[in-house]
This record gives structure tokens, C-alpha cells and sequence, in this order.
């Protein structure tokens, strides 16, 4: 009898233990992490965002044809500087909300051609008015543009001063795209 109460007594002990080993597992608990920036620049919000329901009124040309047809469900324009070693540039970025994935298709085809207008960005219509600020819808400005399901992004950059680095440009308009969803 003494034995069998002795068994029970390790049996005890040794689940015991086990439970203890479970319940405070010794390895430490995964801590989040801020997620790695890939984006080497830092974008300044300058203007904006601008909202508006009305991109008729806010597009020229073929752009502006398009949106009496198609009209928009939102629109928000929002203007950046970004600063990169001696460079610095003036970004715009516009999110075109769409009614359907597919008409915002067309409308990203459709500003992606040269000729066919687009979205005025907030230096072209007046919105911005600082001292030596480029023209980002000139001939020198970097264009970019992606489609999220019904949201066109569309991103022109431009250097200040006359700065020229066609693969720095670029660069930065591409990180832009990112803004578009922070534009609501």
C-alpha cells in the first residue's frame, strides 16, 4: 500500500512539472517588429490632401472627356518634397477612386499615354504657390502610375533648381506610389 501511495505521489510530482514546463515555457515570446523600410526617402507633406468628388473639374483633356463618362468617386491630391543627398524634389501624388476595377483600368491606360491629359496636380492649378518650385507636370518630370483594385495612383515628380538625375527620379517617383494610400 505504502508502495502503490509512493507511485502515486511521483505520478503527482512529475505532472505537476509537466504542467508547470507548459504553462511557463521558457522561450521567449515573439516581440513585433516595426516592419524593414525599404523606401529610402522621406516624404513631406506640403500641401493637401485636397479632396474632391469632382474630377471633371480637376482633369484636362482626353482625362477630362473620360471623367464625363466615367465620373469618379474620389478624388484626393496631396503634394510632397523629399530631400536626397543635394537633391530635392516636388512630388505629387493623386488617388483616383473609380466605380469598378475596370474603369480604373481605363483611366491608368489612358494617363500612362503621352498627349491624353490627366489629373491637375496641385502646382499646375495654382493650389501650390512657393518660390522656385518646379513644374512636375513639365517635360523633365518623372510619371508614374498603379492600379489597387478600384484606385488609380498616379505620381509626378520633378527636381528643384534644375536638378538632374533621371534614375534618382525615378527612384523617388516609384516610392511615391506608396503615398496613394495614405490620400483618403
Amino acid at each position: 500500500m505504502l508502495l502503490r501511495g509512493a507511485g502515486l505521489v511521483v505520478i503527482a510530482v512529475v505532472a505537476g512539472l509537466v504542467w508547470f514546463l507548459i504553462r511557463h515555457d521558457s522561450t521567449p515570446e515573439a516581440v513585433a517588429q516595426d516592419p524593414v523600410k525599404t523606401n529610402p526617402f522621406d516624404y513631406k507633406l506640403v500641401e493637401g490632401p485636397n479632396k474632391s468628388t469632382d474630377c471633371v473639374a480637376k482633369a484636362y483633356d482626353d482625362t477630362k472627356k473620360f471623367f464625363q463618362t466615367n465620373p469618379c468617386s474620389s478624388l484626393a491630391r496631396g503634394l510632397y518634397t523629399v530631400e536626397y543627398g543635394d537633391a530635392k524634389a516636388l512630388v505629387s501624388v493623386v488617388k483616383v477612386s473609380m466605380p469598378t476595377a475596370a474603369q480604373a483600368g481605363q483611366l491608368k491606360a489612358l494617363t500612362d499615354r503621352d498627349g491624353t491629359g490627366n489629373v491637375n496636380d496641385l502646382v499646375r492649378d495654382g493650389t501650390y504657390k512657393a518660390a522656385g518650385a518646379p513644374k512636375v507636370s513639365g517635360d523633365q518630370a518623372e510619371y508614374e502610375s498603379a492600379v489597387t483594385g478600384t484606385d488609380v495612383t498616379i505620381v509626378l515628380a520633378d527636381f528643384y533648381a534644375k536638378h538632374r538625375d533621371d534614375v534618382l527620379l525615378k527612384r523617388i517617383a516609384t516610392g511615391a506610389l506608396d503615398l496613394g494610400a495614405d490620400l483618403h
